[in-house]
């Protein structure tokens, strides 16, 4: 039997590729890895070190995914070096599959053919938006018409495919980011990471900043937009496989980030405000209870507490009722809940 979650072994590539850094870029602090020449004999340590790992495990799917950088813009050598490591060992069934991540404007045909003869099963897009004066304003130098073509593209030659979103640009709102997920919906991918703007230290972003030409997404405003980005690509059908950056060590760094909606938790955070919205219909109304008790399935308990007993506030001000239990009942199906009103 396969575990439903896979084991991903991470090869960072930060900045490798790219033709130029975009204002909101720092992958060396967000991957708390060197801007460092990556090459076949480190991806192999890489791997052989993964293997011997505790969390190595045969029941899992086991995927190598290379991270950062604009992977498709490498030198053709270099492809094929990486590449190249990698083979024997999805050949002998170490590893089931590769991923890699690229600019929407850095695939063509033949970088396309060349990736999946070389055996990469996911291509994931780093789009960011769909709204051309959002990825101007970004200095972003491709359009929305490149992550169309590139989908297309991608299709054409059996790749799953992924897109990535960054809420809360230079020049974005609440309703262009909605046009964005809609757009993005309509190329049907086969899931998405958002990753909400946080300012770092160093960044073009960061001196738009301090200058006040630039004002970052709010923790609530960023949650509120995810969680609603979230509902309409799973009622698509369409998975959002990861929520917020990484946690790293150079990002703990005081002064690291300047701005943003920066949260360990920030996936949980986006979560906890989805189930909210999905329980609504199961509790009482204002006033009409004065206690109530709570039956749920007990892996959604810490997604109706939220971070810090905030879920708890928030059903008590909505009911203005007080929770006096909260109980774990398996028989209920994950999203439902059962009050009894006192």
């Amino acid at each position: 039997m396969v575990d439903e979650k896979p084991l991903i072994v991470p090869i960072f590539i930060p900045n490798q590729g790219c033709p130029h850094r975009c204002v909101f870029c720092d992958q060396e602090k967000i991957t708390s890895q060197p801007a460092r020449a990556m090459n076949g004999q480190t991806v192999r340590e890489l791997l052989d070190q993964a293997r011997r790992s505790g969390s190595f495990s045969e029941g899992r799917h086991r995927e190598v995914a290379f991270y950062g950088g604009t992977f498709a813009s490498l030198p053709e050598g270099t492809i094929r070096e990486l590449l190249g490591a990698v083979a024997p060992y999805l050949q002998e069934r170490i590893f089931h599959s590769v991923r890699v991540s690229t600019r929407p404007d850095s695939l063509d045909g033949k970088k396309a053919a060349l990736l999946k003869a070389l055996g990469v099963s996911t291509v994931e897009l780093g789009s960011q938006s769909m709204d051309d004066e959002v990825l101007r304003m970004t200095r972003r130098g491709h359009t929305a018409g490149d992550t169309e073509k590139a989908a297309d593209l991608l299709r054409e030659h059996g790749f799953n495919l992924g897109v990535q979103l960054m809420p809360g640009l230079p020049g974005d709102s609440a309703e262009r980011f909605d046009a964005t997920v809609q757009k993005v919906i309509r190329l049907k991918p086969d899931m998405v990471r958002l990753y909400p703007v946080v300012v770092l230290r160093g960044t073009v972003l960061a001196k738009w900043f301090e200058k006040g030409t630039y004002q970052p997404l709010t923790l609530e405003e960023a949650v509120r937009i995810c969680a609603g980005s979230c509902l309409d690509f799973e009622e698509a059908r369409i998975p959002v496989i990861r929520i917020g950056l990484m946690t790293s060590p150079s990002l703990r760094e005081k002064g690291e980030i300047v701005g943003g909606p920066w949260h360990e938790s920030f996936g949980h955070l986006v979560r906890s405000e989805i189930y909210q919205k999905r329980i609504e219909a199961f509790l009482p109304g204002p006033g009409e209870a004065k206690k109530i008790s709570i039956r749920i399935p007990s892996k959604d308990i810490s997604l109706l507490r939220g971070h810090r007993n905030e879920g708890i506030r928030r059903i008590e001000e909505r009911t203005q009722a007080v929770i006096e239990e909260i109980l774990s009942d398996d028989s209920l199906p994950s999203g439902r809940i059962a009050v009894v009103v006192r």
